[in-house]
């Protein structure tokens, strides 16, 4: 609709001639300004919410959109204060020299755009009586959010005692933004951050990794639930996937779900490659292409997100009945809105690239102009006490509305409790060869089943079957629009799958309020290192904020893995997830190595018992021998390890990390044994137990000296580490066994592949059963040659036959 038209303009002023609150809210207030557009939807949107008896008359409709203006503009107010006030005087007066910040900093233009589209998100839920739940992509503009959740009292409990509207309050809370204060343990000590973090009222993402968010939001409400979603151009440039969106959404297990971009044109140096390729109309012809209905708002009016949340759920809902009837079939367009503001609105500086950051000529401590500036647009935007204490009287209802704040919305205080789970099948030890992927995918297959409640999500990119979760495909199936005969596909299937690594493991980050698991091969999964990083850090800061996060812990399970995968190049042969993931902290991001069908099983199962972490199994897919018994499979998984072949006595003590490593290792002890070196072998399945610890709650999870000892024999003169991953990353993890460069050798991936079977790829890593008993006996000082025969000896060196040494199953 162009507001241009003479016949809306007509509308619009009949509408302020014959209705003063209409005409009250029609003025705007600062820079704020209803343009005829939106003047004529907020009259229709009264109408509706009148007769659908969300409000008593439209004149509470208009105070409650008048009351937005003022907020909106109070939080942009307060907002640039954030970045460049030292001081913040709640009476507005001129600000002088030192009431300036010596060193300014923020990402002023986002946070200032952010604060109309979260006004309009509150306008939203106080107009309908619902507390919907937010998510921002663009963390960087978290200063708009916490301004506009102090001056509406939404806060967490770190913020409430330490901000309100004082000058004192304010003060602080300007003077914290940046302020880089740390305490003695090294942690900031504000609780504001430059991104969304734990103490952001309803924050559920960084937001720090541009992208994920557009990938994420789909998955995230559960039905009956409802989320407002903004994000940005520059973002859209990031990650392949967030066109993909209405692939996903069913009305039948999907929330409602309200998408804002926030067109502003420009990233931090330039303008937007969207801006570039064609702005708004070339976003709308891409967004009509993928299936979305787009619609454009002034992205400066909250009156106008507010107008936009109503309308895209009340076209959604029309779509999910017209779907129930039988009348149209998936997809349905999803809706979604453009808001075009220039970046930094409101404030000197709208629309440069300085916006960005510091939009104003200088910093306002030490240069007239810049002070001059600052005041002057503060000074537009300035909201006495009076009129902001009556707009929030009108904003701020949620008593008499029954409905929780919005630092409490649904999915921000998800609490998803532990699933039933069925008796395990544990397989036989010594019976046979199992694959430990396959033994896995039946487990979760009858967990599934066992808990309906739980709405499942598999992320794929592609090969579940291939990689031995059969079970779990023909439950759950692809999930598409037009199946196609034969397969396992639906157009309510729960695998989500896509050539994508970072949309797929998205759909399981999102799903919070129910059971996720990510199956992909392990060279690839290194793509979901950023999505798997920035949950984990953020559930970490929410626990301890004191808030553990309540939802089931996420799995994810690479397979295909380097020491199997040979047959595809070296291309395929990379264990750098588990290394990297080893790097966190390890009570939150969980890394395991499971060696057998049980085992495998076991730390499947244990997941599930645990909130709030994130569990990386690696896990073989071509049949394996089982090693462990049911009973003994949870045990290892519970300490972390076990002795899988006690010695009172070890001359040696080999450690093993992974199930081909365990295999090479039981060989080598067989061979130093009856060469006279009595030899115990340890499995490791989840190396970050034996971690030094960080700090106090990753020393909590580690496993005390008692337990180290009784699992890492200390009398044993040499130990040989033969490890799933590099021979460095697992020496650092495993610093507290490791007895010095003499004693402690690791062997591991050192970077050598190519088309290979599992036995080539152990030959050519130095990582058979062989080369073992060589280091072993480096270690403990003795000739090679009396351990391994002349022709196997040749072979470790690399001048003979390597068929000689190589054994797998």
């Amino acid at each position: 609709m162009n507001h241009h038209l003479p016949w809306v303009a007509e509308r619009v002023r009949l509408f302020r001639d014959s209705d003063a609150n209409f005409a009250r809210w029609a003025r705007g207030y600062g820079p704020i300004v209803h343009n005829d557009q939106t003047q004529l939807r907020v009259h229709d949107l009264a109408q509706v919410l009148v007769a659908g008896g969300k409000a008593a008359d439209t004149a509470s409709v208009y105070r409650t959109l008048w009351a937005a203006d003022r907020l909106a503009a109070a939080g942009m107010w307060l907002t640039v204060h954030m970045t460049y006030a030292d001081k913040v005087h709640p009476d507005g007066r001129e600000m002088v020299s030192e009431d300036f910040k010596e060193a300014p900093e923020g990402h002023t233009g986002g946070s200032l755009n952010i604060v109309p589209a979260y006004v309009g998100y509150l306008a939203a839920n106080a107009l309908t009586g619902l507390t919907r739940g937010w998510l921002m992509g663009q963390g960087h503009c978290v200063a708009g959010i916490d301004s506009v959740n102090l001056l509406v009292g939404n806060m967490t409990p770190r913020h409430a005692e330490r901000y309100d509207r004082s000058e004192e309050g304010l003060t602080r809370f300007a003077r914290d933004f940046y302020g880089y204060a740390i305490d003695a343990g090294g942690r900031p000590a504000s609780p504001l951050g430059s991104h969304v973090g734990p103490n952001t009222a309803g924050g559920l993402s960084e937001g720090g990794y541009l992208g994920f968010a557009e990938l994420q939001y789909v998955h995230m409400p559960l039905r009956g639930e409802r989320l407002v979603v903004f994000l940005s151009d520059g973002a859209f440039e990031e990650q392949r996937g967030s066109d993909w969106a209405p692939r996903w959404w069913r009305a039948e297990d999907c929330g409602f779900v309200a998408p804002f971009m926030i067109l502003n044109g420009r990233r931090i140096e330039q303008r937007s490659t969207m801006q570039q390729q064609g702005g708004q109309e070339w976003f709308h012809q891409h967004l009509r292409l993928n299936g979305f209905d787009p619609m454009e708002i002034d992205g400066t009016d909250p009156a106008a997100f507010a107008w936009a949340v109503h309308a895209m759920e009340e076209r959604l809902a029309a779509c999910a009945a017209a779907v129930a009837a039988g009348s149209i079939q998936y997809p349905v367009p999803l809706h979604y809105t453009v808001a075009e503001a220039p970046k930094g609105f409101g404030f000197p500086g709208a629309g440069t690239n300085a916006a960005h950051n510091l939009p104003l000529a200088g910093n306002p401590r030490v240069d007239a102009l810049a002070r001059q500036q600052f005041n002057e647009g503060a000074r537009a935007l300035f909201v006495p006490a009076g009129e902001l204490d009556e707009a929030l009287a009108v904003l701020c209802r949620h008593r008499d509305q029954q409905r929780s704040l919005e630092r409490d919305h649904p999915l921000a205080r998800r609490r998803v409790d532990a699933p039933a789970m069925p008796a395990a099948q544990w397989h036989a030890v010594g019976t046979g060869t199992v694959s430990p992927m396959a033994a896995l995918d039946a487990a979760f297959a009858a967990i599934v089943q066992a808990n309906p409640q739980l709405r499942p999500r598999v992320g794929n990119p592609d090969e579940l079957r291939s990689n031995r979760m059969g079970q779990t495909l023909d439950l759950l199936k692809h999930r598409v629009f037009a199946p196609e005969p034969g397969l396992a596909e639906a157009v309510d299937g729960a695998v989500i799958t896509a050539l994508n690594e970072e949309a797929v493991v998205s759909a399981a980050l999102g799903n919070k309020g129910g059971i996720n698991l990510v199956v992909s091969y392990e060279a690839f999964a290194v793509k979901m290192l950023g999505a798997l990083r920035q949950e984990i850090l953020f559930a970490r800061h929410q626990a301890e904020a004191g808030n553990p996060p309540g939802w089931l812990s996420v799995v994810t399970v690479v397979t295909s893995h380097t020491w199997e995968n040979g047959k595809n190049e070296q291309s395929h042969q990379d264990p750098t997830l588990a290394e990297a993931l080893l790097g966190e902290m390890s009570d939150t991001a969980r890394v395991l190595f499971p060696v057998d069908a049980n085992s495998a099983v076991a730390a499947l199962r244990a997941a599930y018992r645990t909130h709030g972490e994130f569990w990386t199994l690696v896990v073989p897919k071509r049949p394996m021998t089982g090693r462990l018994s049911g009973e003994q499979a949870q045990q290892m998984v519970e300490q972390g390890a076990r002795v899988v072949k006690a010695c009172e006595a070890p001359e040696v003590l080999l450690i093993a990390i992974g199930a081909y490593q365990l295999q090479q290792a039981l060989l080598a002890a067989d061979r130093l044994d009856g060469t006279g070196h009595p030899t115990a072998v340890t499995c490791v399945v989840e190396p970050g137990r034996f971690r030094l610890p960080r700090d106090e709650r990753e020393g909590t999870f580690v496993a005390n000296d008692a337990v180290l000892e009784a699992l890492f024999p200390p009398a044993a003169t040499a130990r040989v580490i033969l490890s799933h991953m590099r021979p460095e990353p697992t020496l650092g993890v495993l610093r507290r066994i490791d007895t010095g460069p003499r004693r402690t050798r690791a062997l591991g991936y050192i970077a050598r592949g190519g088309t290979l079977d599992v036995a080539g790829m152990l030959f050519a890593n130095r990582c058979t059963w062989a080369h073992a008993v060589a280091e072993a006996a480096e270690a403990l000082g003795i000739d090679a040659a009396g351990v391994l025969g002349a022709d196997e000896l040749a072979a470790v060196r690399g001048q003979g036959d390597p068929r000689t040494v190589m054994t797998a199953e």
